[in-house]
């Protein structure tokens, strides 16, 4: 077993969820602020037609702020994953040490 690719190959991982973490948290904020602009403007909607008998609905949540979610989920893990892989690769390097000193 290489050591140092199974480093490299950790690090490079934890790199790549790193990365998944930021994307997925710029996708939340955006549809969240679409979300808070869109509940102001049919507020606004709603006071202007406050005498009418129609009434807007909810627009339904987004579903790219769940799948947003879900992958902030997964790119966790695979933080996590990739953590260990690194800790296991350090501990293994640190027994060879031991063992050829």
């Amino acid at each position: 077993m290489d050591i140092q690719s199974a480093f490299y190959s950790g690090l490079q991982g934890y790199s790549r969820a790193s990365a998944g973490v930021t994307e997925a948290t710029v996708n939340i904020n955006r549809q969240t602020q679409l979300n808070r602009q869109n509940e102001t403007e049919q507020a606004e909607a709603q006071t202007e037609t406050a005498g009418s008998s129609q009434r807007l609905q909810a627009p339904e949540p987004p579903v790219s702020l769940t799948d947003s979610l879900v992958q902030l989920g997964q790119e966790e893990r695979l933080a996590q994953a990739n953590v260990k892989s690194i800790q296991t690769a350090d501990e293994v390097l640190g027994t060879v040490i031991d063992i050829r000193v």
